[in-house]
């Protein structure tokens, strides 16, 4: 059999693979960096995120040393730092755009990480002007004002992706959290308002207490192949129920990972964490592992997979849902290879 075809198509774009190098700064902040992942089989690359509170701490900063010195003599000027010298975040990251746009053949999607409306359709519009393929929106929030209710949080996501969508003409996606009461209504309402494809899932990374110095720590844990299941049982409930593509976030690790999402209605795989682990060569690793399980079973493109166990299509639909956790629950044997963390 010939090589199989691994080509797909996301957010309107055509995809050399499913495999998508994920946001993450040390993995796309440098676009020699983005040249060796294009090397190595990267179909596309979504960029590391633009936040929000980044900006404003950038503008802030600027504000304060224009600021400084003005009440005293005209040789304050001097204290402010020279144009050419001075550049805010928000500017280096279209610089990033534009400068990793000419130097790809690859799709470049840039990642926009905010939490108040307004300010996202300014930063889109420069982002698509910079030369975006296509702009994924991050929808962060951390509700912790008790008297702000869950509905009036996901009326304000649902009008971020409306107003930006109203502002650019490039593709949209839209990064989630799995933290919403009812995912399937939250997913409807932005396909709605204009996402063309939807990201699952953001992965959060929590901060941890030093019981030495007393201070909170950040602490980077990488996703495992068992951090798949959760995006995997949300893809397969989600395919084919809106006109929307699916993107798999976390736990993919394995050729066989890929097949999976696939499987359960993925268009595309994000990988992060088995590129910090084993560098950019592991695009090339998964890619081959693809192939050849679709060669292995008579696959000639990795198109045929998509869906084709999701809910829909699933000979037994109801195992994505509460069935599933019985059966689990009845069919348990203590020393299951599952139950441990084990090397994968």
């Amino acid at each position: 059999m010939t090589s199989p075809d691994l080509s797909v198509r996301y957010l309107g774009l055509d995809l050399a693979s499913p495999l998508v190098v994920g946001a993450a700064a040390p993995l796309t902040e440098d676009v020699a960096q983005l040249r060796v992942l294009q090397e190595a089989g990267a179909a596309a690359v979504v960029l590391h995120s633009l936040f929000e509170e980044q900006i404003e701490h950038d503008q802030l900063a600027l504000w304060r040393t224009s600021i400084q010195g003005a009440e005293s003599y005209s040789e304050s000027l001097s204290y402010f730092p020279e144009a050419s010298l001075f550049h805010v975040g928000h500017e280096l990251y279209l610089r990033h755009i534009e400068q990793a746009r000419r130097q790809l053949t690859i799709p470049v999607i840039a990642s926009l990480n905010g939490f108040r409306p307004g300010s996202w359709v300014r930063f889109a519009r420069q982002m698509e002007a910079a030369g975006a393929d296509a702009i994924e929106l991050n929808l962060y929030t951390l509700p912790t004002d008790p008297d702000l209710s869950s509905a009036a949080i996901e009326g304000q996501l649902e009008e971020i992706v409306r107003e930006v969508r109203a502002e650019v003409r490039v593709p949209l996606a839209v990064k989630l959290a799995p933290f919403f009461t009812n995912i399937a209504a939250m997913a409807q309402r932005l396909t709605l308002a204009g996402a063309d494809g939807l990201v699952l899932f953001n992965r959060f990374y929590q901060p941890d207490i030093d019981i030495e110095e007393l201070e909170l720590r950040p602490n980077l844990l990488l996703s495992t192949p068992h951090d798949l299941r959760l995006p995997l049982r949300w893809i397969a409930l989600l395919h084919g129920r809106q006109p929307v593509d699916l993107a798999a976030s976390g736990g993919v690790h394995r050729g066989t990972d890929v097949v999976r999402m696939l499987m359960a209605g993925a268009c595309v795989t994000q990988v992060v964490g088995a590129l910090l682990r084993h560098g950019p060569q592991r695009l090339a690793g998964l890619s081959g592992e693809l192939a050849k399980w679709l060669i292995e079973h008579e696959h000639a493109t990795a198109r045929e997979l998509i869906g084709c166990m999701s809910q829909q299509r699933c000979p037994n639909p109801a195992e994505y849902e509460r069935a599933q956790y019985l059966l689990a629950l009845q069919t348990y044997q203590p020393g299951e290879a599952g139950d441990a963390a084990g090397p994968w």
